[in-house]
Formats: structure tokens, sequence, C-alpha cells
């Protein structure tokens, strides 16, 4: 792909265009719902949590107390905060007014 993102095909093409159809916060749990399990639903919004925490500058102990994230997650969601697409930036910003 001539973006740099290797899993990006037709089928993620046309869920990120989904996610883009939904008009609101009731229909986005309607989609999630029925998309993804509980589990997998949890996951994704702990790990914006924890974006949400590495970048008020919460230390690893304290996010893992407080969304019972393992260092392991911690660690990842903090590399793509520093190296990655900038995806977790746009949405810190835009929804908890980045801090830093």
């Amino acid at each position: 792909m001539e973006d740099g993102h290797r899993w990006k095909d037709k089928f993620t093409d046309q869920l990120c265009k989904a996610i883009l159809f939904l008009k609101d916060e009731k229909e986005c749990n309607n989609f999630l719902e029925d998309l993804a399990t509980i589990n997998e639903i949890k996951e994704l919004s702990q790990r914006l949590e924890v974006a949400r925490m590495l970048n008020d500058g919460l230390t690893y102990d304290e996010i893992a107390e407080k969304t019972g994230a393992s260092s392991a997650t911690i660690s990842r969601v903090k590399k793509c905060l520093n190296y990655g697409a900038d995806g977790y930036k746009i949405i810190l910003k835009r929804m908890f007014k980045e801090k830093k």
C-alpha cells in the first residue's frame, strides 16, 4: 500500500467508511455490539484510556491500577503514541484537549 499501512485492504477501507457513516454514540454502540465481542470492545476502549492516561503523564503503575491493563499493553500503546501513525494523538487532541 502506498500509505505504508500493510494491514489495509478493501475490507478495512470498508470498515473505516462504515464507522464514518455512524451518526451518534448510540449508533456506534449498536454497530460495535454487532461487529465485535464484548471483550474486543473493552480491549479497544481500555487502550484508548491508557493512551489518555499516558498523555496526561501517569505512570505505568498508576495506569495498570486504574485500568487493569498489563504492562505489555501500556508499553504497546506508548510505542504507538511515540512512533505510530498519530491516530491516538488526533483523537486525544479532539476528545480530551491534549495537554502536551
